[in-house]
């Protein structure tokens, strides 16, 4: 009698089942960086909706998108650095310096508030320009130099400030950003459309461009790209320059927001627009992420602090709360970035 001999197995079943629930989670994520902070702030939002009933109502979204202005605006910029695997501590600085600088101009100098306008992106762009060249050039730490020029552009704002804040008229272009539309119950600023604009405009950059693959394929791998043709310097540099741009239309929501130039009117901005990135699925070690994930990472720091205010928490809980996400939001990059065995 013969004995019968058994088909060796397949290599699916040397190998196990690699498709796992865990392991397919992974790589949806992996793919589209955007999705889980899109399910947290659907979660949030249906949480606090809840919690409060004036959550949901179209007055309160309204406010809520109106708050996310300043600090979306500056996202944008902050995720063109992170990709790059940077970091800008001095971000929210700039757009103070820069804001004030319009409505100085405008106020003292009687300039025209186009020329004001201008005179505030050019300068923006220069200052975050200097970070690049500093962190391309000379080969410091991203984290090192804005720190320092951080100290810098905020010394030079209060100094320049000379201890007074201005208040524009109302007709004013560099107020035009303040400028509300009323629709039915929704309430919509011109500063706000603007923050849309841009999140389109970068967004279709990142995915449609030469300068978007290079500035991922950079920060994903810097010594792989520069054998792959790319000028990596350059390309960092760009991005910093780009970011200034954002700084600038910042600085003019935050002119039209307050009402003219305030020296203290972005304490919070620089961790503002850091926190929103990492929230937003952006990997602090460049190379991934989506610039709308950022706006969705702002639109949740806002849900969640305003949302715990209309339940009426202690406000420390919403700092706590944004920590928390922070952290997390962190440890799930982690998590992506692992290679599976």
């Amino acid at each position: 009698m013969t004995a019968s001999i058994e088909a060796p197995a397949s290599a699916e079943e040397l190998a196990g089942d690699k498709h796992t629930l865990g392991q397919r989670i992974h790589e949806i994520l992996h793919r589209q960086p955007a999705l889980s902070p899109a399910i947290v702030l659907v979660l949030s939002c249906l949480v606090f909706s809840f919690l409060s009933d004036r959550f949901l109502r179209l007055e309160n979204l309204s406010l809520i998108a109106g708050q996310v202005a300043i600090v979306g605006t500056l996202a944008v910029g902050q995720t063109l650095v992170v990709l790059t695997a940077g970091i800008d501590l001095s971000i929210g600085a700039i757009a103070v310096l820069s804001a004030f600088v319009m409505a100085k101009l405008v106020s003292n100098n009687h300039l025209n508030g186009v020329v004001a306008i201008l005179a505030g992106i050019v300068l923006a762009m220069a200052a975050s320009a200097l970070n690049g060249l500093l962190v391309t050039r000379i080969k410091l730490p991203p984290f090192i130099v804005t720190l320092g020029t951080f100290g810098i552009w905020t010394a030079v704002t209060l100094i320049y400030a000379e201890g007074q804040t201005i208040t524009l008229n109302p007709g004013s272009f560099v107020l035009w950003t303040g400028k509300a539309h009323e629709l039915g119950k929704v309430t919509l600023t011109n500063g706000v459309i603007l923050m849309v604009l841009l999140y389109i405009v970068i967004a279709f950059a990142l995915r449609y461009t030469a300068w978007g693959r290079h500035l991922y394929a950079t920060g994903d791998d810097p010594e792989a790209a520069r054998l792959a043709g790319i000028r990596t310097d350059r390309v960092v540099l760009s991005a910093w320059i780009v970011a200034g741009l954002a700084i600038a239309i910042g600085a003019w929501i935050i002119c039209g927001r307050v009402g003219g130039g305030d020296p203290n009117s972005g304490a919070n901005a620089n961790l503002g627009s850091i926190t929103a990135v990492v929230i937003g699925g952006t990997s602090l070690f460049g190379g991934r992420g989506l610039v709308v994930g950022s706006l969705i990472g702002a639109v949740i720091v806002q849900v969640f602090q305003n949302g715990l205010s209309l339940a009426g928490y202690d406000p420390q809980y919403q700092v706590l709360a944004i920590g928390v996400l922070t952290i997390v939001a962190v440890s799930v990059d982690q998590w992506i970035r692992k290679v599976r065995a």
